[in-house]
């Protein structure tokens, strides 16, 4: 890996008129390259209208490459992202800002650093990162600045199979389950999706796969950049397809390598704070964000007041919600349950999984002293028989904490883990 690091400070002037910056740089073999963009923009504020955020055209040697939405407010932070593969030697970096897409009464963007990583095809993260997708956004989004790209990860296929699953984090989705069944049911109002994967079973079979629309699993089959494959996000709720307009918006986030062993998709967002935030932000600026928020209508109490919780556990034609126990001043304990008294804000699928609830305003972490478990058999699908009450079963196998966030949308330590094997 080779690093290359640039220190300045441009595209700082005025909101509008900004002319482009140059950074060059040289990389010593051919590689995939990856940079850290830590930049700002002047009342930038990802929840108030007009001020959401910069756009940012990246050219590498004078060909586009990709928009960088600077979506984390006015304080410098770190954007990291795909050049894609680049050969020895040495290259340009142009950051451009997007006037007709910014937010019109954003202000001036400050660059404070680049730094560039050549990986070359030796190194173990060349491998993962050169078979991750380029992903173009759906027309009427980034107008909206909402439902945008902003985080993506990858994991190992589980053995025998070898290869890689890529997985992209949201701002929000303009379709699917309302705002407030999110938080019940998943712990976020981000929207989290597996886009693309490349898996070699053990005879050897090679499938390339991404999730199109109506959550199908089909064979990509489209065009690549290098060993990119390109993905257009082609539904309201963020399924892919692997062909649409060459004139669309494109990110390339650079994802990181994650285990997922006994946690959730949730993890990732923990490990990057920030995008909390951003999902309060959006919440706020769309209307989504109600003190007095009941199930059913779509909105929801600040994200400050919830309790966050993650189990692991299989689920056998059952549901599950909890109960959380909260400490009273007079020393009993209230409970409040997850699916606040909705069948449709319980959980319905195995694995590791969160779920949120709205606590009494002024509620702390310290106060969240128990959790209990409810199962319940779920609802009949579609062309099955009845299933009389009993019949469905969860078992629990970790509870991995309970937490909330602080002031600034940080999760706080998880409390009450909890390891076992517990039926209901």
């Amino acid at each position: 890996m080779t690093r290359l690091f640039l220190l300045l400070l441009a595209l700082a002037g005025a909101g509008q008129g900004q002319s482009p910056t140059d950074h060059p740089f040289m990389l010593p073999s051919d590689g995939e390259a990856v940079v850290t963009i830590t930049a700002g923009c002047e009342r930038c504020d990802w929840g108030v209208p007009s001020r959401e955020a910069v756009l940012l055209r990246v050219l590498v040697d004078g060909t586009y490459s990709q928009h960088l939405l600077l979506a984390r407010g006015e304080a410098p932070a770190p954007y990291r992202i795909m050049l894609g593969p680049l050969t020895s030697g040495e290259h340009r970096l142009t950051l451009e800002r997007d006037q007709a897409r910014s937010a019109k009464d954003a202000g001036g963007v400050k660059i404070e650093r680049v730094d560039a990583h050549s990986y070359a095809k030796s190194s173990p993260e060349h491998e993962w990162l050169s078979q991750a997708p380029f992903l173009h956004t759906r027309p009427g989004t980034v107008e909206r600045f909402s439902d945008l790209p902003i985080l993506a990860w990858v994991e190992r296929a589980p053995a025998p199979a070898t290869g890689f699953r890529y997985s992209v984090i949201f701002t929000h989705e303009d379709g699917g389950t309302p705002t407030d069944r999110l938080m019940a049911t998943w712990g976020r109002t981000t929207d989290v999706e597996f886009v693309y994967g490349a898996e070699r079973s053990a005879d050897g079979l090679l499938r390339e796969e991404i999730q199109a629309k109506n959550h199908d699993i089909l064979p990509f089959q489209g065009n690549r950049l290098g060993s990119h494959p390109l993905l257009w996000v082609s539904t309201d709720n963020n399924m892919v397809s692997d062909s649409g307009p060459s004139d669309a918006v494109r990110f390339a986030p650079a994802p990181e390598l994650i285990s997922l062993t006994n946690v959730s998709r949730e993890v990732v967002m923990d490990k990057n704070a920030w995008t909390y935030a951003v999902m309060a932000a959006e919440l706020r600026r769309e209307g989504r964000i109600d003190p007095a928020g009941q199930p059913g209508s779509a909105k929801v109490p600040d994200p400050r007041r919830f309790a966050y919780l993650e189990a692991c556990g299989e689920l056998d034609r059952a549901t599950v919600a909890f109960d959380v126990g909260v400490s009273q001043s007079d020393g009993t304990t209230a409970w409040v349950a997850t699916d606040r008294g909705d069948a449709r804000f319980r959980i319905a699928r195995s694995g590791c999984f969160r779920a949120a609830v709205p606590l009494a305003e002024g509620i702390t972490a310290d106060q969240l002293m128990a959790v209990r478990m409810r199962a319940y058999t779920r609802p009949r699908r579609d062309g099955e028989p009845a299933m009389p009450p009993g019949t469905g079963q969860v078992t629990l196998q970790r509870f991995n904490g309970v937490f909330m966030l602080d002031e600034q949308y940080r999760p706080g330590p998880p409390r009450l883990l909890w390891t076992g094997s517990i039926e209901a």
